[in-house]
């Protein structure tokens, strides 16, 4: 016993020393989701009301309601904070900068348009894009190091993202890019290059002159977040982007956006979060959990964890609920039950992707009574070889699983995983599932510890051998 107390001892100074998150694995599985909610309480505002219309906005969709917006929330921000109101009508603006203790409030049969105008987008901010830090373009709503903050309502939000707006900049003729348009490749490999390189993310400035889209909402260092009611569509990138974030509620939100890379909700580096009650219909995936990607993600080495996600509707996207694959940080304690999966355009229900060169440790899933209509490929997808695959130095750790109660329709593959020799898939549990119509057998390639328990597939239990 004293030896192995000295081991303990030696082993968490280690990780102290070269400042990698502790590992943690959860001994109690269910039972510590109690626990999580109890600690994401959505913040609360005085009972005051600034009208955006009283700071000389215009809903007739044509006048820059930028200042107005700006005024009414400097005002509410100063004087203790409030509500401030977006009433009936379009309103069209520049991004929106979201300061402590305002709720924006965006009533129903409003609509807050944001402007085609990148030039709008300017001065450059500090964000994080695809997992790095960087200056870049404003969210069309930021804030950063801010709390009790808010956006809620039962309007809607169009980012204007098209084919003609934004979205060419992917660089594919799909979303209107033809030869003669400028795209994001050399800029996102530059900004990838100064990453590797250490170069300060005060230094890495792109913004006008270059092409690399914001995304719709990105809180920033921010704490005690709600996000209620309101509907969010066609975002230039990412829709909902809470990084390093604590205590955050996305709650009856609706995200309708199919251009690239149109993510629903990416929690990234963020601790203490719900996503309850919401519908995703989206070009990418439909809530992805980050971390950082890459020697940037290391560098700020903060993990995503306590991610809960409930009752929510997931119809097209790259995945339903999916972990990666900026995931350097790691990503643990992250609970989704009672959802429900169905398109003929949904590639996956449950996603894990990393590889070598992203890293991470991702521990402590647990999946429950999720109903999966149709999807692409398959309902429970596990993938170290997403993008560089094993040519890389950053072996990552996949432990924990556990997957019940759920049952789809149709799709090719149940249950697909690949991962490393020398790093398999750790403790994984599918239990009490059913999978019917799946044309084709499962791939299950470095698995140690699994546990399969009254698992159907086409109406035949589930056999390892």
């Amino acid at each position: 016993m004293k030896h192995r107390i000295i081991q303990v001892i030696i082993l968490l100074c280690f990780y102290q020393i070269v400042g990698c998150n502790q590992p943690t694995v959860s001994t109690s599985g269910w039972t510590d989701l109690e626990n999580i909610l109890e600690k994401i309480v959505p913040p609360t505002f005085p009972d005051k009301y600034y009208d955006i219309t009283s700071f000389g906005a215009v809903g007739d969709g044509k006048y820059d309601c930028t200042d107005a917006f700006k005024n009414a929330i400097d005002e509410c921000n100063k004087n203790g904070g409030g509500n401030v109101l977006v009433p009936e009508g379009t309103f069209l603006t520049g991004p929106i900068l979201l300061k402590s203790n305002v709720n924006l409030h965006v009533s129903e049969n409003a609509v807050v348009l944001f402007s085609k105008e990148y030039s709008k987008y300017l001065p450059v901010v500090f964000t994080r894009w695809e997992g790095v830090e960087c200056m870049n373009y404003s969210p069309m709503i930021y804030a950063y190091e801010q709390e009790n903050i808010a956006v809620s309502g039962k309007g809607i939000l169009d980012g204007q993202g098209s084919n003609d707006n934004w979205w060419s900049w992917k660089g594919k003729k799909d979303y209107g890019w033809i030869d003669e348009l400028p795209h994001q490749k050399n800029d996102r490999n530059k900004l990838f290059r100064f990453a590797e390189n250490n170069v300060p993310p005060e230094e890495r400035v792109f913004g006008e002159g270059h092409y690399l889209r914001p995304n719709f909402v990105q809180l920033y260092k921010c704490k005690n977040i709600l996000i209620e009611g309101v509907t969010f569509k066609n975002s230039p990138m990412w829709f909902i982007h809470p990084v390093l974030c604590n205590n955050v509620t996305v709650k009856d939100v609706t995200v309708e956006g199919l251009g690239p890379n149109n993510d629903g909700c990416n929690p990234e580096s963020s601790k203490n979060v719900l996503i309850k009650d919401c519908f995703f219909n989206t070009g990418d995936d439909c809530v992805a959990i980050k971390s950082g990607r890459n020697n940037d993600g290391r560098r700020v080495n903060v993990s995503s964890e306590n991610i809960v996600v409930q009752d929510c509707i997931m119809k097209e996207g790259h995945g339903g609920v999916v972990i990666g694959s900026e995931i350097s940080g790691g990503v643990r304690n992250v609970f989704a039950e009672n959802c429900q999966m169905d398109s003929p355009n949904l590639d996956r229900a449950i996603r894990i992707k990393t590889n070598a060169v992203r890293g991470g440790t991702v521990e402590n899933i647990y999946v429950r009574n999720i109903n999966v209509g149709q999807v692409k490929e398959s309902v429970l997808k596990i993938n170290f070889y997403y993008e560089e695959g094993e040519d890389g130095d950053f072996i990552p750790t996949v432990r924990n699983i556990h997957m019940e109660n759920v049952e789809s329709q149709t799709s090719p593959y149940a249950i697909w995983i690949k991962a490393f020799d020398n790093s398999p898939v750790t403790g994984l549990t599918i239990k009490n599932c059913k999978f019917n119509n799946v044309e084709k057998k499962s791939i299950i390639q470095n698995v140690k510890e699994l546990t399969v328990e009254s698992v159907l597939i086409n109406g035949e239990e589930f056999s390892l051998d």
